[in-house]
């Protein structure tokens, strides 16, 4: 997905101006693929300029509405109908994971506890988020419910593992407190 195919799915069903598109963005899709105000007007220009939407108003303070053209429609269609291809997957976390032979117990502990903090954190958020939505059943909050469920399950998983993981760390310590001497 990229932020130029959420700004056309987004503008589908109505016009709407940048301010419009960056509260519907973060109400809806921030939690799947985030974008700031900046990246959102950049790519809102980009998309004039290749003609994929029109600036059909303009208001006091340069305030533009932007409508998806028909050539919009027909990437738009085009990038749903497309492979999604396979997603690099970079994670920190498990690059640390992957040496916390390195550090020590408390530090390992700390790092697999901040994750579990955060995935507690972000559950929370979205189940928020999920209360907050309301009874609309329009398309774009029926398949948001559907990628918010992800998003609840993903952390849901990430606090389980992050606890599973702290427990695994509990026999490393205690077989290198048992043989303190030993080489």
């Amino acid at each position: 997905m990229s932020l130029r195919h959420a700004l056309l799915g987004l503008l589908v069903d109505r016009s709407a101006s940048g301010y419009d598109l960056m509260k519907l963005f973060d109400t809806s899709l921030a939690h799947v693929w985030p974008a700031t105000q900046s990246q959102m007007y950049g790519e809102l220009n980009r998309l004039a300029s290749a003609g994929l939407v029109d600036v059909s108003a303009q208001g006091p303070r340069g305030r533009k509405e932007y409508t998806l053209t028909d050539k919009g429609r027909e990437e738009l269609a085009r990038w749903l109908a497309a492979p999604t291809p396979p997603q690099p997957r970079r994670s920190e976390l498990l690059l640390k994971v992957f040496f916390l032979d390195l550090a020590t117990g408390d530090q390992a502990r700390a790092i697999l506890g901040e994750r579990e903090r955060q995935a507690v954190a972000e559950h929370e958020r979205l189940s928020a988020l999920r209360a907050a939505l309301g009874g609309d059943d329009g398309p774009l909050t029926v398949n948001g419910r559907i990628g918010l469920e992800y998003g609840l399950r993903l952390a849901e998983m990430e606090r389980d593992w992050a606890r599973w993981a702290a427990a695994q760390l509990a026999p490393r310590e205690e077989v290198a407190a048992a043989a303190p001497g030993e080489s």
